[in-house]
């Protein structure tokens, strides 16, 4: 008798490489999930997954039935997103991961909407500014931001939005040690740095027309939290290079000033990342969708 839940655990073991991410990712004890395994091998008559203490390897065989069973999986999760739809409900559980500047300046109010629109979903978000193993870690979705091509893999990538970083400080700084007219001022003047390290900074900056310029600097402030920096900038310490919507509201009140307004301090793209496009849960492609549809909104000039 064929048992899909067996189908459904033996995707899993595959795609996070293992029994132990699995069982994670599941929120399940891996000894009930090598036990599915065992018994889908047994009825099978065949050896799907070589595993010993130190090694985890998918047979021939079981490597062209995962092709089957990934087919069935979708299926299965197909037909209930096309019922949840008639239902015109949503439900399931999305694990999302973003740096923290992500979390406080784009995702806070953008996650509140999503999950009031979708009463019966929930919502796991890792807030972290190290990289990320998402199939390891059992993440279905994350947002990460580059100013580099991130590197090939197997994971999707979606472009969602590109964002500027300008130069700010608060009006008591600049009324003390006075506004730069041109990139080379700024070496008299005290800077602020995203990122603990290395301790040394560099404000790289280019205008409309193309010109660039390179600006040393040694920060009186390392950090790895925009907030922290955002606010040391309100408060007079020095100048500070940052996403220009993470100050957006701080600019309309008065606390920070842009600096040389005429030039950016760099520019970032920002990319949602997911393990797989097929076989997607109801409630992560609904969210995927949603955030391709305001995430690009929350972050703009």
């Amino acid at each position: 008798m064929i048992d899909l839940n067996d189908y459904f655990y033996f995707v899993h073991v595959v795609e996070k490489r293992g029994f132990s991410a699995a069982a994670k990712a599941l929120d399940m004890p891996k000894s009930r999930l090598s036990r599915h395994i065992r018994q889908l091998e047994e009825r099978l008559q065949t050896r799907l997954i070589q595993r010993t203490s130190r090694q985890f390897t998918v047979t021939d065989i079981g490597d062209e039935f995962y092709r089957y069973a990934r087919n069935v999986v979708d299926e299965m999760e197909a037909a209930e997103a096309a019922v949840d739809r008639q239902r015109n409900q949503i439900s399931g559980q999305v694990r999302i991961s973003c740096s923290v500047g992500m979390a406080h300046f784009a995702l806070r109010q953008l996650l509140s909407r999503f999950l009031l629109e979708n009463p019966n979903v929930t919502v796991q978000q890792q807030v972290t500014n190290a990289s990320v193993d998402l199939i390891g870690e059992g993440v279905d979705l994350a947002l990460r931001g580059h100013m580099a091509p991130l590197p090939d893999s197997s994971l999707i990538q979606k472009p969602l939005a590109r964002v500027q970083w300008h130069l700010f400080a608060g009006p008591a700084y600049i009324e003390g040690c006075g506004a730069p007219a041109q990139p080379e001022d700024l070496c008299r003047h005290r800077g602020l740095k995203v990122g603990w390290r290395p301790a040394a900074g560099l404000w790289s900056l280019q205008n409309s027309a193309g010109l660039t310029a390179t600006v040393p600097f040694s920060p009186q402030l390392c950090s790895d939290d925009m907030n922290t920096l955002k606010q040391a900038a309100s408060d007079g310490l020095g100048i500070v290079a940052l996403p220009s919507y993470c100050c957006r509201e701080e600019i309309k009140s008065g606390q920070l000033i842009r600096v040389l307004p005429d030039w950016i301090a760099n520019s970032a793209d920002i990319s949602l990342l997911m393990p797989s496009r097929k076989g997607l849960a109801p409630a992560v492609r609904a969210l995927a969708d949603f955030l391709g549809r305001e995430f690009p909104a929350a972050v703009g000039e």
